[in-house]
Order: C-alpha cells, then structure tokens, then sequence
C-alpha cells in the first residue's frame, strides 16, 4: 500500500472538489442536459475522476467543500471551467449565477475582484464583449 493509498491523494481530493462544485453548477437548473453531461464526463476523465466517484458526485444528496487553490492561475483555470458548463448551454440562469458567484468567493477571489471577473467572463462566453477586449484578446 502506497502512502497516497493510505492517506489519500491531496491533488485528487482538489480535483474531485473542483469537479463536484462542476457538477453542481450543471444541476443548478434542475437537470443536466446532453451536452453537460459530455462536458461533465470530459472533465471526470481530465481530472481523474473514476466511475464510482462520478456517480457519487452526481448523488443530489452528497456536498462538496470548495478547495480554493494558492495560485491565481489556477483560481482562473477553475473559474473558466465552471464557465464553460454554464454557457454549454449559452445561458446563465439566476441560480447558476448565484452558484457562480459563490464558487468564486470560495475560490479565492474578493467580493469585488469576484464580481469584475463574473462580469467580464460573462461578456466572454457570451459574445458580448466590446471592440477594446476582442482586439487585446486577439493581440496576446
């Protein structure tokens, strides 16, 4: 028996948090769909997340803790795969607002830092971003 087996992965303790606030995210609107399931099991197998995890995550009875990362890198890599499920379905209801919110104050960010991240990753995905933020995101 491995160290890790024995007192389990940390890395992976993260990654399962990360995915289960996921998967959390995709049942905000009462049902995950086809194309969030897809998304849902191509972050599982990113992520390492085996089968039994999976359907243990997916238990609308079981919550899970957000881990916030140390690196701010990280914190924007975690934000934008939330954001990726919440616009699977090029939407962004009250409910996965409210959710979305709340994981970025768990992962880290301030109130204010939190909502100016919201607003611009919300412009983002939804195609709505202004002239000044398509061309910096073209120049970099």
């Amino acid at each position: 028996m491995s160290f890790t087996d024995l007192y389990g992965n940390p890395e992976h303790k993260r990654n399962l948090a990360h995915f289960a606030a996921m998967a959390t995210l995709a049942v905000s609107d009462g049902m995950v769909n086809e194309e969030e399931r897809r998304l849902l099991d191509s972050f599982a197998r990113k992520l390492n997340i085996s089968e039994t995890e999976y359907k243990e995550v997916m238990n609308p009875e079981n919550k899970y803790p957000i881990e916030p990362p140390v690196n701010s890198e990280k914190r924007l890599e975690r934000l934008y795969d939330l954001f990726r499920i919440v616009f699977v379905d090029h939407v962004i209801d009250d409910e996965e607002m409210v959710l979305v919110k709340r994981y970025a104050i768990g992962l880290g960010f301030s109130g204010e830092h939190a909502h100016t991240v919201i607003e611009r990753s919300i412009a983002i995905f939804s195609g709505k971003i202004n002239f000044d933020d398509y061309k910096y995101l073209l120049e970099r």
